[in-house]
């Protein structure tokens, strides 16, 4: 079987699958800013002392480090869960947006160390290592970041790692692509063999391909005759390539889009050629009427809200969080205006399965890989530097990916048939 390495990066309104919180989210078409220009939004410090939900009052600072700014639909999803969640605690964050994933990571860290912040995050999969160098220069503040695989092997008491089953999400909007997939054949636009998705991934990593592949079995839940063609573009935020990308496909056949990639660069080469289009981290209604179904995203807000609150208490919390359904940290946006008639009640008759544990997303009989039934899988859950599986994770038949005992971040690597890759690049 064909495995790709297990880096990983998260790489997340109105009507929505679950409550998402007040903030709401709209993607930008703006380049964002270069990545070596820092911009900060800083706390007023008599804002410090909040409040949880108890009414008892807490007294913190808290800091934020996005790999990007606002005009990336990924970081501005952290921003407006770190806002939503520090206006329920009454405080105001520390925001530092387009930090490297490099050392002005740390450094960025330890300006927020040095300015009180006792909560410290960071939301993009480089940052890690550099937020562990700076867990371990400050060892009585907290640390956490989004993505990371490290937390659980580190053993350090003030670093955490967090994520949420997003893959779930995924499934979930691939049923609304497979819907229209059928709509598409009943009215003889397509053929059922011309029932070809194309996907927009940023690099192969594991979490890029645990999305791909739960929104491809998602849709072929509704539409078996769906296969999937993806292309990468080696850069989680790269408008022009997103959109070559997306073009690319639609003149390959493609007769949907969806997308692993934070601008707005796939979604409108779907608005401009009549596409049909699933997006990511927040509704692109807006700016693509005619061509967008949903997007599936992480809601941050739950995770940051119970973070904060524990630090601020000085309780031990975990150290790799996984986010799901139950705990509104995995949504879907409100419905565009062309989905197929009946797709709201497939989300929800699918949901609920997921929440009764009658419907896993990974089950092994629903898939191959190369011709065979999945019965056995050594996934690199510890990322040692030889990417070796250590932890076997198919189990009562299907893959336990993460959430499930294991570790927060994605290790499903697995090319399943009925998906082709364009490239692996990245």
């Amino acid at each position: 079987m064909k495995k790709f390495l297990a880096l990983l990066l998260a790489g997340t309104m109105t009507l929505s699958l679950c409550a998402c919180g007040s903030a709401t989210q709209t993607a930008s078409t703006d380049n964002a800013v270069a990545a070596d220009t820092s911009s900060e939004v800083q706390a007023d410090a008599s804002e410090d002392t909040a409040a949880d939900a108890s009414g008892e009052a807490l007294d913190i600072k808290v800091g934020f480090i996005c790999l990007h700014d606002e005009n990336s639909t990924y970081d501005l999803n952290f921003i407006n869960g770190a806002k939503e969640a520090c206006a329920k605690l009454g405080i105001e964050p520390i925001i530092k947006t387009n930090i490297p994933e490099g050392q002005e990571c740390y450094d960025a860290a330890c300006e927020l160390a040095d300015a009180g912040c006792s909560f410290i995050f960071a939301d993009s999969f480089g940052h890690e290592d550099y937020m562990i160098e700076a867990a371990k220069e400050y060892p009585e503040i907290q640390f956490s970041h989004a993505t990371g695989t490290k937390a659980h092997t580190e053993n350090l008491a003030n670093y955490h790692n967090a994520f949420a089953s997003i893959y779930e999400g995924r499934y979930l909007a691939g049923i609304v692509a497979g819907m229209k997939l059928n709509e598409m054949i009943d009215a003889g636009t397509i053929t059922a063999d011309q029932a070809k998705i194309g996907y927009v991934g940023a690099f192969t990593y594991a979490e890029v391909i645990s999305g791909y592949t739960s929104f491809f079995l998602g849709a072929r839940s509704v539409c078996p005759t769906a296969t999937m063609e993806v292309t990468f573009t080696g850069s989680w935020y790269d408008e022009t390539a997103e959109k070559e990308g997306a073009t690319k496909l639609i003149q390959d056949g493609c007769v949907l889009i969806s997308q692993h990639a934070d601008s707005m660069g796939a979604p409108t080469a779907c608005e401009n050629a009549g596409v049909p289009d699933v997006s990511y981290n927040g509704s692109t209604k807006a700016a693509c009427p005619n061509t967008f179904l949903v997007s599936s995203r992480i809601n941050w807000a739950p995770y940051f809200e119970y973070a904060i609150t524990a630090t601020a208490k000085g309780e031990a919390y975990d150290t790799d969080w996984t986010g799901t359904i139950a705990t509104d940290s995995v949504c879907l946006t409100e419905l565009g205006d062309s989905v197929a008639e009946g797709t709201q009640e497939a989300i929800d008759a699918a949901k609920a399965k997921i929440q009764d544990g009658s419907l896993h997303v990974f089950d092994t009989t629903t898939f191959t890989v190369e011709g065979k039934p999945l019965d056995s899988y050594m996934a690199d859950v510890d990322t040692d530097p030889a990417y070796e599986g250590d932890h076997e994770v198919v189990t009562d038949g299907y893959f336990n990916e993460s959430g499930e005992g294991f570790r927060s971040a994605p290790y499903f690597d697995l090319q399943i048939d009925g998906i082709s890759l364009l490239d692996t690049a990245f």
